[in-house]
């Protein structure tokens, strides 16, 4: 999918495991590209959230979501000590909540020909894909603040329930 693919990941996190029940073509590449969420993917969707709460950021509240993914990012960029991506998919999971309990999106498994990642979908009819990893990973590498209103702020106008 992107920058930060669930089916390309450090040596350190464990690589997901193949679906089984899922249609693949021949080279692999999943024929449906939205699938339901597995236990373990919702498990860690819940470690991201409970870590924004721990850190005291509300996801359904766009202010603190950017005041704390802003944070994030200064005291990050001051010392370049921590692993970024983990960051990135803590307020990923975070803006996906966001998106999920605000628009008519549902978290799922997406997949294309770069990978499978979390995202999120228009309900049954997966016409709309989105991934949040990819949304926040792009504007982190260009040090980019103060964004989340604007741009999550538009989806959640444009997909409203």
């Amino acid at each position: 999918m992107g920058l930060f693919t669930r089916t390309k990941t450090a040596s350190t996190t464990p690589t997901p495991t193949p679906r089984a029940d899922v249609e693949r073509d021949e080279d692999g590449i999943p024929r449906t590209p939205a699938q339901p969420l597995r236990e373990a993917d919702r498990e860690e969707i819940s470690r991201h959230l409970q870590a924004l709460t721990d850190a005291g950021v509300d996801v359904d509240d766009l202010a603190s979501l950017t005041n704390g993914l802003d944070a994030a990012y200064q005291e990050w960029s001051a010392t370049k000590a921590a692993d970024h991506s983990a960051i990135v998919q803590r307020f990923a999971a975070g803006i996906g909540e966001h998106l999920a309990r605000h628009t008519d999106l549902e978290w799922r498994l997406v997949s294309d020909v770069y990978g499978t990642d979390l995202g999120l979908v228009e309900s049954d009819r997966a016409m709309f894909m989105l991934v949040p990893s990819n949304i926040v990973a792009a504007r982190w590498m260009r040090g980019e603040t103060m964004w989340i209103p604007d741009v999550v702020g538009h989806l959640v106008r444009r997909r409203e329930r």
